[in-house]
């Protein structure tokens, strides 16, 4: 299935992509995609529901994010040996993990706000894992049992943020709409291998990354599994993975993202992102 939730800001509705490509509200079934829906019982509800009865909505519709409220928004980084290589990172023998606010969530198409003053805007391209059950402390074999589906997300950071000033990462991880999600969650039986999906982000019709999801350090299994032992994990909660070369930061000489600048970025099957640069 790929759900998605539409509607303008704080009045999305949760939806279907049907095998035609039409819009179906599931409102009927289940209030939103939040944490008390997002659960292999209720998506085998929605499974098994006719979804040509169902409402179709129209596809001109805002596409909001695909989850709403998560309590967790757990990020991963320098997950791609190439991507390390290119910051001047040592690859990392373990995952390096780190928070971003909830807050910075927003539909995959909405303006990113830049603040005045920022000066190192950057881009990323990633694979974003729903947990679909409380997670913790399992082994990577039980990681699949723990998973709901995938998302793509665009983990924009502020690097002089991130590494110049005080503190840790999720400073400059957190700003609002620091996390386009969406369009869709995509449950797993959508996805033949997880561990081998391209990657594109381009600004301003120009390619800044080209990836593909076999070159992680570290596979969804593993880093489910390991972020349980540190944290217990619930249903709706998100783990981004990590980007793969070409962000900004890694450019030489260095690009980051200014007013106007319009990014687009996609992950095999999991949809597509357009977003504008605003000043705030």
């Amino acid at each position: 299935m790929k759900l998605l939730r539409v509607g303008n800001k704080g009045n999305e509705k949760p939806a279907i992509l049907d095998s035609e490509g039409k819009i179906r509200d599931i409102s009927s079934h289940i209030n939103d995609l939040n944490p008390e829906n997002l659960n292999f019982e209720t998506f085998l509800k929605i499974q098994s529901a006719d979804l040509s009865k169902l409402p179709e909505l129209p596809s001109i519709e805002r596409v909001g994010s695909c989850i709403t409220s998560p309590g967790k928004f757990v990020a991963i980084g320098l997950n791609y040996s190439d991507h390390a290589a290119e910051v001047g990172a040592e690859i990392p023998k373990e995952p390096i993990m780190f928070m971003k606010a909830t807050s910075s969530i927003c539909g995959p198409n909405d303006d990113i706000e830049i603040v005045s003053g920022s000066k190192k805007l950057d881009w990323e391209v990633e694979l974003g894992i729903v947990i679909g059950k409380e997670t913790k402390h399992i082994s990577e074999t039980q990681s699949q049992d723990h998973i709901l589906g995938y998302c793509l997300v665009n983990d924009v950071s502020e690097r002089e943020w991130q590494l110049e000033k005080m503190g840790q990462w999720v400073k400059g991880k957190s700003h609002d709409t620091y996390g386009p999600t969406g369009p869709y969650l995509v449950t797993k039986d959508e996805i033949k291998d997880i561990n081998n999906l391209k990657m594109i982000l381009d600004v301003n019709g120009e390619r800044m990354q080209t990836g593909n999801t076999n070159t992680m350090i570290f596979n969804v299994d593993f880093i489910v599994s390991y972020v349980s032992k540190f944290m217990s994990l619930q249903a709706g909660d998100i783990i981004t993975t990590g980007t793969p070369p070409g962000v900004g930061m890694g450019k030489k000489p260095q690009k980051f993202l200014k007013a106007g600048d319009k990014m687009k970025l996609s992950i095999e099957n999991l949809g597509e992102q357009n977003s504008k640069v605003v000043p705030l």
